[in-house]
């Protein structure tokens, strides 16, 4: 067994471990030490992802995402590392619950699915001969991680708020501000300013002792606010990739644009996800809508990734498996 393969068992193995993990920490609520435990293997595995990734730079002399397995694994590392930032500046377990099955399943479909062939190391085509592979690919491969996070946190935002109707309406705009539509009992605000944690908010409802529906608010707001921070966060990263591919495919190929599967779906996901922040920053929807926008994100970005690679045929045929 050569070292890619032990690598390529061990991520596997302990992104398997990660899940079960996480959700234990959810079925045994009171046990912390499972969320910690968690937390900590999951940055295991992103380290054991950043050493095969090194590895094949050292010893094959080019930056590894010039073929589908590398991109994948390039993928699971963006997604573990993404989800380690926001929950150890959000405190919220939870969080690594819904990433670690995703980046799960990107390791077992990269090191297990995929033929021999597309594994190898191959020499690189002359258009990805370039300084300008590194620049553009790394940074759209971080993109969609933090757009894939962002859009799993919109999901379970509606699985929360599923059959809540108008029991609670989330309030404070992308900037913390708010209007009051309702009176104030059962609204949650965000801090404009704070030095608490992220997941910090201030509750207005009527006094309570114990209110389990005040702790799925506190909950509700949380996501909600994590989901946007971490798709503003990959959406200038795709403006910027996508930018930079045209530079790139104006040198190679003598055209900026070429209409190309690849391209025409990267600009459809920019424009969901430039819907999904202009409806949250003018504040025209807030909570369930925008949540329904990032979740439909969550299909076009898998479509712009691998739905191309199956099912189109264009330019970006390096990673093409039919």
């Amino acid at each position: 067994m050569n070292i890619q393969a032990f690598l390529d068992n061990l991520i596997f193995l302990n992104l398997l471990l990660v899940t079960i993990i996480y959700w234990a920490s959810l079925v045994y609520s009171n046990f912390n030490f499972f969320g910690k435990i968690g937390f900590y293997s999951n940055l295991s595995a992103n380290l054991l992802i950043f050493a095969l990734l090194g590895l094949r730079w050292l010893n094959f002399g080019y930056f590894p995402l010039s073929n589908l397995y590398e991109s994948l694994m390039f993928l699971a590392w963006g997604i573990t590392f993404i989800s380690i930032l926001v929950e150890d500046q959000s405190k919220i377990k939870i969080i690594g619950s819904i990433t670690s099955p995703i980046s799960l399943f990107i390791s077992g479909f990269a090191s297990l699915s995929l033929p021999e062939s597309m594994q190898s190391p191959s020499p690189l085509v002359p258009a990805l001969k370039s300084n300008w592979l590194m620049m553009h690919v790394t940074v759209m491969m971080l993109s969609y991680a933090s757009l894939i996070v962002g859009s799993l946190l919109g999901i379970f935002f509606l699985v929360l708020a599923y059959g809540k109707g108008d029991q609670f309406t989330l309030q404070g705009n992308s900037y913390g501000t708010s209007t009051v539509k309702k009176p104030l009992g059962n609204i949650a605000f965000y801090k404009t300013e704070t030095t608490l944690p992220s997941a910090s908010l201030i509750t207005e409802s009527e006094p309570s002792t114990s209110n389990p529906f005040n702790s799925r608010l506190n909950l509700l707001e949380s996501i909600d606010n994590l989901s946007y921070r971490a798709i503003s966060f990959g959406f200038p990263l795709l403006t910027i990739g996508i930018i930079a591919g045209a530079v790139w495919a104006n040198e190679a190929w003598g055209s900026y644009w070429s209409w190309d599967p690849k391209e025409t779906w990267a600009l459809i996901t920019w424009l969901v996800f430039a819907s999904y922040l202009h409806s949250r920053i003018t504040k025209s929807w807030q909570g369930e809508k925008p949540a329904v926008i990032a979740s439909i994100g969550f299909i076009v970005v898998w479509i712009c990734y691998l739905g191309v690679n199956f099912l189109g045929k264009g330019l970006h045929t390096y990673g093409q498996i039919l």
